[in-house]
């Protein structure tokens, strides 16, 4: 009796971002290489790799594609022993 691998999976598959946050994020980073991409506020040069991918799915996020919801530490009770 040969039984087949049950796989179980904690989603229920399918892209977790978008086509237009792939797009917003390559722009981003070609931006940063260039030496061309600012942040918001400050204005400022970027070059972190972590924040040129943060703004690009900001901007993606307000151009309404399919981007997960921030995650914020904040609120978190951390375990104290």
């Amino acid at each position: 009796m040969a039984q087949g691998k049950s796989r179980s999976r904690k989603s229920s598959g399918g892209r977790r971002y978008g086509r237009k946050a792939a797009e917003k994020v390559e722009k981003a980073m070609h931006e940063r290489k260039h030496g061309t991409l600012r942040s918001g506020r400050s204005g400022k040069k970027v070059t972190s790799r972590k924040q040129a991918i943060a703004i690009g799915l900001s901007q993606a996020r307000r151009a309404g594609g399919k981007v997960p919801r921030k995650s914020s530490s904040r609120g978190r009770s951390r375990k104290s022993s």
